[in-house]
This record gives structure tokens, sequence and C-alpha cells, in this order.
């Protein structure tokens, strides 16, 4: 019987790709950029691509986000400086397309991280339904707040692993300039080693279930 297939979309540091291949798991990353740390398990390209291929659990670690989350709604009404309100709402269209694509992918395990979304996000998203739960990095050994909602589909929530004090937002307080956003996406180890563990398992037996029926 062959290991899962993982595949984490929208993942350049390969973080929760490497926890599961740690684990023994056939896992991949998709990202239109390159894998940081230049790894032969990352796929460079549009991750819509490839969701038919046989995947039995995906993984969305940080889909473009900007267009669709509460705190930026504002500018759908009056948006910032060189920009036009016509193109605010053409990426929100996008990038709630793209939310969608993944969601209702055809694979049979799915989780999809964003923040809270806005009501003009959740209209446009098929099939939408709220986030089965919401974690914080101080819940798995970092001592950091940064709340991740989590969309899930034939998954269960994920459990606390290590619960430490700090209560620091070091993400949101991190200083303008060109690589905040890239900074701003990368993956806490901790979380990531949970969904090896605990979702790694689950699909583990689910797959081995559907196999010997």
């Amino acid at each position: 019987m062959r290991d899962p297939r993982i595949l984490v979309a929208c993942e350049f540091s390969g973080t929760v790709r490497d926890a599961f291949t740690a684990r023994g798991f056939d896992a991949w990353s998709c990202d239109l950029l390159p894998d940081d740390k230049r790894s032969n398990r990352h796929i460079v390209g549009d991750v819509r691509h490839i969701l038919p291929d046989g995947w039995d659990l995906l993984i969305v670690a940080h889909p473009p986000c900007t267009r669709l989350c509460n705190s930026g709604v504002r500018w759908l009404s009056s948006p910032p400086p060189g920009r036009t309100l016509a193109s605010m709402w053409a990426e929100l269209d996008e990038g709630a397309a793209l939310f969608s694509t993944l969601w209702n992918a055809p694979i049979a395990h799915v989780a999809v991280e964003n923040p809270v979304m806005h009501k003009h996000a959740k209209a446009r998203i098929d099939d939408y339904a709220d986030p089965a739960q919401s974690v914080q990095p101080w819940q798995f050994g970092h001592g950091e707040t940064k709340r991740t909602c989590l969309w899930l589909r034939n998954l269960p929530p994920l459990v606390a692993t290590q619960i430490v004090e700090g209560r620091e937002a070091r993400v949101h307080r991190m200083p303008p300039g060109p690589d905040r956003w890239k900074e701003r996406s990368r993956f806490f180890p901790g979380i990531a080693a949970a969904m090896a563990d605990q979702w790694g398992a689950f699909v583990l037996q689910s797959t081995s279930i559907r196999k010997a029926a």
C-alpha cells in the first residue's frame, strides 16, 4: 500500500512539507515562488494545474488573502492611493476564486488557512462554510500571537500540543519593507508538526479504510 500523498499549496518555505516528509509521507509543496531550501520536492507553478493528480490531503498554507480578510475590507469602499475601486474588487474576485477552487478541490481531505473573511468574500466562495477552528502559535510551542483560521473538510480540528507563556505579536509588528509579506507568510514549525502528527495519522487511517473496503 502506497503512502498517502500530501500536497502543501502556497508554500515556499517547505515548513509544512518537511514536517510530513520527516514522518515518512510522500509530501510535496507548490508555489509560484521557488523553494527557499531548493528542495526537489517543490513544484514551481500554479497549484490549480495539479489538483487532480491523485493527492490524499491538501493543505493550503498561506493563500493570497489581502482582499479576502476582514482587516482590509475598508479598501473596497475607499481604495489606497494609486489604486481604483475596480482594481480592488477585481482582486477580491480573483482571491475568492482561488480560495473556492482550493476549498472544493477533488481531494478527500482539505485544510485551508486564512484570516477571518468579510461578507463580500464569503458570498463569492462556492459551498462556503465557516472555519472549523482558529489556532494560535502559543498553543504549539511558540510564545507569539497570530490567529490562524482553519477551514477543514474531512479532517479533525488540531489539538494543542504545547501551551507556552508569551503573547508577543511579533509578526503583526514587523516593520514595513519589501520582504515583510514573505516573512509574515512563513508557517510556525510547531503548528506544522501538529498537522503532520495528527492529520497525517488521520489520513493514513482513512486511506487504509478506503482501500480495504
